[in-house]
């Protein structure tokens, strides 16, 4: 199965995972919650504001960063499905303006969810499931303990109800996770965000010290709860790199899967490294400090005004640490933050580069809810890259729902299609100029093969990609601004380490359509090993020559003056594996008249 590797691009909210404590006490500012200053509505969901339209695309994964297909996402009414690339599309969903829940289910699972503040543009998430692991057994009408191994445990007294709310008999399964805020996956591993309601009906941030998950099933699968009355023990293991500013006692709080938020409900005692609570019901449990918060938005421009997508944003609260989030293709991020409080923003490429800031700042404090825009100067170690192109169904229709996957070093990077066009931004470092496209069809189900490009800076045009699972090999250009021509048939590609009439290696592609209308004829003349890399035109005049390059002439009528056409050769695979080529530029026909041209060969090798 394939790898999800590392998708800080697909995580496009502030994910409130606040690791980095240095103080704990009931509530997050003296006057606590008794201050007559804060106006606390009736109804919870009077903080959300009214109800938006947005578009959401998200990636659901397992404890590997594998993709989870088949597995059921919901975003208030609208439902969808995962893909084999673990990704859905939900567009036009309906949530409130300071706050959208997105729940994910599959047998096998736990349950999973996120919840985010909406931002303008496609909001884009990444959910990681963790498996419905049975840790241990107990049996209804007699107690018993389960323990992890990590020491966090649960005790039972015996009294369980079905959903119905039934009594239960017999045996009862126990699901046990513990999540660590030590651990850099936890916060793709917590249901909703760290948002709550505390006690009084006010809204909180909070800063974690430590979650358990914990779900009961019967014998026949069914879901249990306890029954009402009865009570339970969890211990939840605190952190080493923790201990240290653990406060004696700390506020408990579930998660709430039916609103999507977390909520206040008694508290936990530290008793050596454990925190140790008692408990009416489970779900998720979370010890956390909490804090007054207001909505932050982020939108990251360059000196230009061009959104940047794609950046990795850094809010740091002396008080409450570092959270991270990443801006979506209108270059915005947005998320709960400490109110009342000076932060520290930053703003980094991902770190397939450096760790250096590319823009530093301190900002704050708010005291409502506030939008910020910040400027990104010019750096000469980062490049600035736009990809765009066109995504067409097998049979040439523009695809309406889908999503494009931009590789480029160790970073996956995926975007909406529109009406079959797609436009994606990044940031890219100096040493490396090559990236792969992989183009899905979320309604039909069809996607195209992963096919190696080189930048064009600042604009690369891929041309016209399309959606063929049986297509294993193909050859595609476009002229001018005309259709783009495709070549599926008649394929033949042979590379020679020695050509008995060129000196040095060489590559000869030949392709034609079945009905003879299009053919396509490509000669090159490789440097020395490994023979990747950038090249320009060959003057193929049937001499032999020193000189190295590409030729396309012979079915394109292309003229060997003023030719400036420039090619990559990214992949040269052995015997039945794939040699990938694009090209663009500009040239002359053999009567003179000036064109533009793109294409891209990605043909199995026969020789």
């Amino acid at each position: 199965m394939k790898r999800i590797k590392n998708f800080p691009n697909l995580i496009l909210m502030l994910l409130l995972s606040l690791i980095m404590v240095t103080s704990c006490q009931k509530d997050d500012s003296p006057s606590g919650n008794n201050d007559p200053q804060e106006n606390i509505p009736d109804n919870f969901s009077e903080y959300f504001g009214n109800e938006i339209s947005r578009d959401f695309l998200g990636t659901v994964i397992d404890k590997n960063h594998n993709p989870i297909e088949g597995a059921t996402i919901t975003i208030g009414s609208e439902t969808a499905t995962t893909d084999s690339n673990g990704v859905f599309m939900i567009n036009g969903a309906t949530v409130k303006q300071r706050f959208g829940y997105i729940k994910a289910e599959k047998a096998g699972y736990i349950h999973a969810s996120r919840s985010v503040v909406p931002s303008n543009g496609t909001n884009k998430v990444t959910i990681m499931m963790l498996e419905a692991t049975v840790v241990g057994s107990v049996t209804s009408g007699s107690s018993g303990t389960v323990t992890d191994n990590d020491g966090s445990s649960v005790s039972f007294d015996g009294n369980f109800i079905k959903e119905d709310g039934t009594a239960y008999s017999g045996s009862v399964d126990v699901i046990m996770h513990h999540l660590d805020p030590a651990d850099v996956d936890m916060p793709l591993q917590m249901p909703g965000m760290l948002y709550a309601e505390n006690e009084n009906g006010a809204e909180r941030m909070l800063q974690t010290l430590g979650m358990l998950a914990v779900e009961l099933r019967g014998s026949g699968g069914e879901d249990l709860n306890l029954a009402e009355g009865s009570t339970s023990e969890i211990k939840i293991p605190v952190d080493a790199s923790l201990m240290s500013i653990a406060p004696a006692t700390i506020p408990l709080w579930y998660f709430d899967e039916t609103t999507g938020y977390w909520k206040e409900e008694g508290e936990a005692t530290l008793q050596g490294n454990m925190y140790v609570g008692t408990v009416s019901h489970f779900s998720f449990w979370n010890c956390d400090i909490p804090a007054e918060a207001i909505t932050l938005c982020v939108t990251a421009t360059d000196e230009d005004n061009i959104p940047l997508a794609n950046m990795s944003v850094s809010i740091t609260s002396t008080t409450f640490g570092t959270t991270y989030g990443y801006t979506n293709d209108n270059g915005e991020v947005c998320g709960y933050v400490p109110s009342n409080e000076s932060l520290v923003l930053n703003v980094y490429s991902y770190n397939f580069c450096d760790d250096a800031s590319l823009y530093n700042e301190t900002i704050g404090p708010f005291n409502s809810d506030s939008s910020i825009t910040v400027v990104v100067p010019d750096n000469p170690d980062v490049i600035q890259e736009t990809v765009v192109g066109t995504f067409n169904t097998c049979n040439g229709q523009p695809v309406s729902d889908g999503y494009v996957q931009l590789s480029y070093g160790n970073q996956t990077f995926i975007d909406a299609v529109t009406n079959g066009d797609f436009e994606i931004n990044l940031l890219r470092c100096t040493e490396s100029n090559t990236f792969g496209i992989e183009a899905s069809d979320y309604v039909n189900l069809q996607v195209t093969d992963s096919i190696s490009y080189t930048f064009t800076t600042p604009l690369t045009n891929i041309g016209t990609i399309s959606a063929c699972n049986a297509v294993t090999e193909f050859i595609e250009y476009t002229i001018d601004d005309g259709e783009s021509v495709f070549i599926f048939e008649n394929i033949s590609a042979n590379f020679y380490a020695e050509s008995p009439n060129y000196p040095g290696p060489t590559i000869d592609i030949f392709a034609s359509s079945n009905n003879q209308e299009n053919c396509y004829y490509m000669f090159g003349v490789l440097n020395d090993p490994d023979y990747l890399g950038t090249y320009d035109s060959f003057a193929f005049d049937g001499t032999v020559s020193d000189d190295t390059g590409f030729f396309i002439g012979e079915c394109l009528n292309v003229a060997p003056e003023n030719n400036n056409i420039t090619y990559n050769l990214t992949s040269l695979g052995d015997v039945s594996e794939y040699i990938d080529i694009n090209f663009n530029g500009s040239y002359e026909d053999y009567q003179g008249n000036p064109h533009t041209i793109t294409g891209v060969v990605h043909v199995l090798r026969d020789n």
